[in-house]
C-alpha cells in the first residue's frame, strides 16, 4: 500500500487563476477540501469548488494526488 500524504494538488480549471495549481491539506477525515478560498490583493479572495476531476499517482493510491477546483467567486473583506 502506498504511503499517505497530507497534501495534493489543486488544479485551477477556470476564472481568474485558470491554469495555476496550488498546494493544499487533506481534511481530516482524508477527503479533499470541498471548497478553498485564495488570498488575493486588496483583501479580495477567490472562492473555488472541487471538481469531478482527480489524479491518482498509482494503482494502489488511496488519495488523489491532484484535484480539480472550479471558480465560485470573489469575496471581498
Amino acid at each position: 500500500m502506498g504511503t499517505m500524504t497530507a497534501t495534493y494538488t489543486a488544479m485551477l480549471t477556470d476564472g481568474p487563476l485558470q491554469g495555476k495549481t496550488i498546494t493544499t491539506t487533506f481534511l481530516d477525515s482524508g477527503d479533499p477540501q470541498p471548497r478553498i478560498e485564495i488570498p488575493a490583493d486588496a483583501g479580495k479572495r477567490y472562492l473555488y469548488a472541487r471538481g469531478a476531476g482527480r489524479e491518482f499517482e498509482g494503482s494502489d493510491s488511496g488519495r488523489p494526488t491532484a484535484v480539480e477546483y472550479r471558480y465560485l467567486e470573489v469575496l471581498l473583506s
